[in-house]
């Protein structure tokens, strides 16, 4: 599986016979392909989708098949010519680290007879955040080569047997690009921060119900109140010392919440090295040490918020390094949005509205496709109905 596979792609239609001819091929390792030349395609909007992000992972034993995360990276390139686009994709023999739940789908179908795994995976490992899966270079006819790469992909996973290829949290315009192709539409929820033009903390405290804003400002006042002091680095300002005292929250935080935790310390020592101007780093002292942090990470008009961890409890600690602190930094920052990670409706009490998030996936077997049809529309039904109630309901800005 690790070795170079080329698809013709020879039968798409052409706007002239001299049109150049296309083929996609997979890669086992982001090392082999430039970084120029995958950036080129990704972008500069999202970290996560950088070769920087996705060598860190790979590099620091984080995404390896000895994880379960056999890189597959997907090329689409011209016959002896340049790359048209890449696409982040995977071989897995689990369903972890993924925030779009199929473990049911494999149960079902491991119980029919059937073998679930492996399956491909396109999306970044870890790593709940929306963004483009179908990454293909500014130019002419940008739709047709995300359709062209989609089709690749398929090829792929029927070249590969398995039994099906899953794009998890790509942005909206690529989802309904994967339903006209025919791969069934899931979505999900989480729950996002939006910046209403605020120029000041006090300016969104401004937008909420006077219960909502009392809420919020007697946990920021308790978060506080023991006497601990915060922190917010980035760029030169991070340091290994930092780096040593989160790695231990992250550790005791996931070893008490989902058991052995994903990144190894050697990610943390890259992304330190390759990416620390896209880092905000928010860090809790107490008595002198590090008891607590926050790990985001800057988009161009986005705070992402990935990994928190501690080891003390604080009452409301984690409202306020997570939520909070996050608010006021995207407002004395300009960013436009903050995605505080997967699930969570207590965010909803603390500014953070539902959003939908998206995945398409390509099933092999026709009955267990039909059978996940059916289940995905009433699926969307129900979260459709959820987020609007919430909004409806429970939203805790004024009524305008």
């Amino acid at each position: 599986m690790e070795s170079s596979l080329k698809r013709s792609m020879e039968g798409q239609p052409s706007e002239s016979e001299d049109a150049p001819k296309l083929q996609a091929r997979t890669i086992s390792s982001i090392a082999e392909i430039a970084p120029e030349i995958w950036d080129a395609c990704a972008g500069s909007v999202n970290p996560f989708v950088s070769h920087t992000f996705l060598s860190a992972l790979e590099e620091s034993g984080s995404c390896t098949s000895q994880t379960g995360w056999l890189p597959q990276h997907l090329v689409l390139e011209e016959l002896g010519g340049s790359v048209l686009g890449t696409m982040p994709l995977y071989l897995k023999n689990h369903s972890q680290g993924e925030y779009v739940f199929d473990h049911g789908w494999a149960q079902a179908f491991e119980n029919a007879g059937g073998s679930y795994y492996p399956k491909l995976q396109a999306s970044i490992p870890f790593t709940p955040a929306t963004g483009p899966r179908l990454l293909i270079a500014p130019g002419d006819g940008v739709e047709e080569k995300m359709r062209l790469l989609l089709q690749a992909a398929v090829q792929i996973a029927e070249k590969y047997e398995v039994s099906s290829l899953h794009f998890t949290f790509p942005t909206d315009r690529e989802w309904k690009l994967m339903g006209e192709a025919g791969l069934l539409q899931r979505t999900g929820e989480q729950f996002h921060w939006s910046n209403d033009g605020y120029k000041t903390f006090d300016d969104f405290l401004a937008t909420l119900t006077s219960r909502k804003r009392k809420s919020i400002k007697r946990e920021r006042r308790k978060a506080l109140e023991s006497g601990v002091s915060l922190e917010i680095l980035s760029g030169a300002e991070l340091q290994k010392e930092h780096w040593d005292s989160f790695y231990d929250f992250y550790i005791n935080t996931g070893n008490k919440k989902w058991g052995t935790p994903y990144l190894t310390r050697s990610f943390f020592n890259i992304i330190h090295e390759r990416m620390a101007d896209q880092i905000v780093l928010i860090m809790v002292q107490n008595n002198g040490r590090y008891i607590a942090g926050a790990l985001n990470f800057l988009g161009k008009d986005t705070l992402y918020g990935r990994h928190w961890g501690c080891i003390e409890e604080h009452d409301c600690l984690h409202f306020e390094v997570c939520y909070y602190q996050a608010i006021e930094f995207a407002i004395n920052n300009g960013l436009k949005f903050v995605e505080a990670g997967a699930q969570g409706s207590h965010k909803v009490h603390r500014g953070y509205l539902p959003k939908l998030t998206y995945s398409a996936h390509w099933i092999r077997n026709e009955g267990f496709r039909g059978a996940v049809k059916n289940y995905l529309a009433s699926e969307r039904k129900e979260i459709n109905l959820h987020v609007d109630a919430i909004e409806e309901i429970y939203s805790p800005y004024k009524q305008r």
